[in-house]
């Protein structure tokens, strides 16, 4: 007799691991040194000398790439005990938090911090060969930090030095009022945006910065940044709005209007939304992180932002990919206008000066021009008046390539790493969740441009509420920091996947392949004839034509005893939540129970008031991508309650007149299925 009994789980990530099995198998590793600090945030790679620079309250660090906790260096930069006095009857911070750590030259780097509200920047000696172990603050080399680094730790600054001159996305006074995109060292003249002017910046909230070329004109090298900020353009009610903002590396400011103060600054809002059946847009309006996708082309980067819901009806964000043919677009499309503050926004529609406002000085298209003080007084006029593009930037493809709602967690962070698999390459995302995990994701094309969302696992690095600030890929590695510590998770966790060709193809990991022998990192230099790899379809009845007859072969074997009466658990769990499990049961009478109480979990098959009727030989398959194999075969025997309670008093033990709990001869409270 077969009696079928399915179940499915609906989740959407493959695999699950806590940070307490990351550690065990040795594919993560926390930075364990023992410091009186908080707040970290990895600040800067430095390849050449294989090391990673990390600010914390109070301290720089430089670690080991290939092992976090190998010779440590570390800096300790408090503020002095004077300020700290003199900041307790303020009731603030007193810490010196490390916002800013930038490659000076060879052997220097310089760094500021928030200095217990009072921004200080130093130089750090890091020596010329990795070998020196050299890291130390360069006495006497102290400057104000103004410009440079925020005095509240709580208001974020972005930053970039380039060619000696540092720019920054920052709030330059104590009360956190006065927001700007700095530029200060170097040989060009201090500049700055339009101060308390709401039309450039509108307490914005900075998230990311990155020099992105025009051309092969280096006069035409642009400086994007990207922030959220409040906008009145809805109505009377400030709503969150994302943006990404740009200028000229080589503006000088106007001649009489715009003095010291940038006169290529446009600004355009980012798009992140998902259109509804109704036409109504459901927009993710707060960008949180930023990552910049290298190409072989250094002026068509692919940018990914990441995205949170700004209201509180529900819970979402999203992923959404931005192409700079799009952003080019907008920025060389019409300005937003306005004639009042009763006003519409509108395009303008008026004559357009030249050159055309937000044109680079000795570019491309002004090769007369040599500064922007060169520009017309019309130019300048109306870049005060027009920062704002009409049009917005749109996703590719008017659409997020990953949307998370009604889920206990936001995307706060990302990077991508680009993987060489059998089938192609891809783009894997690393997605940080405000509940200290990080999720592994593959979007794949389909057919009429819609994509298939892999969530290949999500990984505890910290415990919940330790909000993830930062991370950065790189060597096959991944490095996480966040308020409490610094981790580096490996990229790749084969060997979870199983110990059959199978399993090692359903998990669809660009990073993994059947060797012939395991489930193992991918390399392109494998021999074809042992590697088996299918990232786009996941179809082992293709891939593992050879190795299918021997997955049953490790099936788990058990017997598993229960008294009538009783209730009891038979255990099995696949190892992907994307298979159909069902359990058959085989026996030789034709008797059927009288009443069923069966109760299937994701864990196993519970089953309630046995009867003796119920014994047989359980098995348990997992059906995915149409291929079947079997998980347990277990033979479960129903002993007659009148039996088992003779046994009893015969040995002195008291009868069990009523049993409510299985009862096991046979060690079965933990059965372990293997593939």
């Amino acid at each position: 007799m077969l009696v079928g009994f399915s179940k499915q789980r609906h989740d959407t990530w493959r695999c699950t691991y806590s940070s307490g099995l990351t550690l065990s198998t040795g594919t993560a590793q926390h930075f364990s040194y023992l410091l009186n600090t908080s707040d970290f945030r990895i600040l800067r790679m430095d390849e050449d000398h294989d090391r990673m620079y990390v600010g914390s309250k109070d301290y720089i660090l430089s670690l080991d790439l290939h092992d976090i906790n190998r010779e440590p260096l570390i800096i300790h930069w408090p503020v002095s005990q004077q300020r700290k006095t003199d900041l307790l009857l303020f009731q603030g911070e007193c810490g010196n938090f490390i916002r800013l750590i930038e490659p000076w030259n060879r052997t220097h780097l310089y760094a500021c911090g928030t200095g217990a509200y009072n921004p200080v920047c130093t130089y750090v000696n890091r020596g010329r060969r990795p070998q020196d172990y050299i890291f130390h603050l360069e006495p006497g080399k102290e400057d104000s930090g103004k410009g440079k680094c925020s005095y509240d730790p709580k208001l974020n600054s972005v930053s970039a030095l380039i060619n000696g001159e540092l720019y920054a996305g920052v709030y330059i006074d104590f009360m956190g009022t006065d927001s700007a995109i700095f530029r200060t060292l170097g040989k060009q003249a201090a500049m700055r945006t339009d101060q308390y002017n709401s039309r450039w910046l509108n307490d914005p909230s900075f998230v990311h910065v990155h020099l992105i070329p025009d051309s092969a004109e280096r006069n035409d090298d642009k400086l994007y940044f990207f922030f959220r900020e409040k906008s009145s353009e809805m109505g009377q009610s400030l709503k969150s709005q994302s943006r990404i903002g740009r200028i000229c590396l080589n503006d000088d400011g106007g001649h009489c209007c715009l003095v010291n103060k940038w006169s290529t600054f446009l600004k355009a809002r980012l798009i992140c939304s998902v259109p509804g059946a109704d036409g109504i847009e459901t927009h993710f309006d707060e960008l949180r992180d930023v990552y910049i996708q290298p190409t072989q082309d250094t002026k068509n980067p692919v940018i990914y932002g990441v995205f949170s819901v700004s209201g509180s009806v529900f819970k979402g964000s999203a992923v959404c990919v931005y192409s700079m043919a799009d952003i080019r677009m907008v920025f060389n499309g019409p300005f937003a206008h306005k004639e009042g503050p009763n006003y519409q926004w509108v395009a303008y529609s008026g004559k357009i000066p030249y050159p055309r406002p937000g044109t680079c000085p000795g570019g491309t298209f002004t090769p007369n021009m040599k500064s922007t003080k060169d520009y017309p007084d019309e130019v300048i006029n109306f870049m005060r008046n027009h920062p704002t593009m009409y049009n917005a930037v749109y996703p590719v493809h008017k659409r997020p390539l990953v949307v998370r709602t009604n889920v206990d967690y936001e995307f706060t962070t990302i990077t991508v790493d680009q993987v060489t698999a059998a089938d192609g390459n891809y783009e894997v995302l690393f997605l940080g969740t405000d509940r200290g995990t990080v999720q592994k994701v593959i979007v794949l094309p389909k057919d009429d441009l819609q994509t298939e969302e892999l969530v290949l696992e999500e990984v505890e690095v910290f415990k919940p509420l330790t909000y993830d600030r930062s991370f950065l890929c790189l060597q096959q590695q991944l490095y996480v920091a966040s308020g409490v510590g610094v981790t580096h998770l490996a990229l790749h966790r084969c060997d979870v996947y199983g110990e059959a060709c199978a399993d090692c193809c359903l998990a669809r990991d660009p990073y993994c392949a059947w060797d012939g022998k395991s489930c193992s990192r991918y390399s392109a230099s494998q021999k074809r004839r042992s590697r088996r790899q299918d990232v786009k379809y996941g179809n082992p009845i293709r891939q593992c034509r050879g190795y299918n007859s021997n997955t049953n072969k490790n099936t788990l074997e058990m017997v598993q005893y229960g008294v009538e009466g009783s209730t009891t658990f038979l255990e099995c769990q696949a190892r992907s939540p994307h298979a159909l499990i069902k359990w058959h049961l085989h026996r030789d009478s034709n008797d059927r129970r009288k009443e069923v109480k069966i109760t299937g979990f994701w864990t196993g098959l519970l089953l309630r008031s046995l009867q003796t009727s119920d014994s047989g030989i359980y098995v348990c398959t997992a059906t995915e991508k149409n291929f079947k194999h079997m998980l347990v075969k277990l033979q479960l025997v129903v002993l007659s309650s009148h039996a088992v309670n003779n046994v009893l008093v015969e040995t002195g033990r008291p009868a069990a007149t009523s049993p409510q709990n299985g009862f096991c001869l046979h060690p079965c409270a933990a059965l372990h299925v293997e593939d």
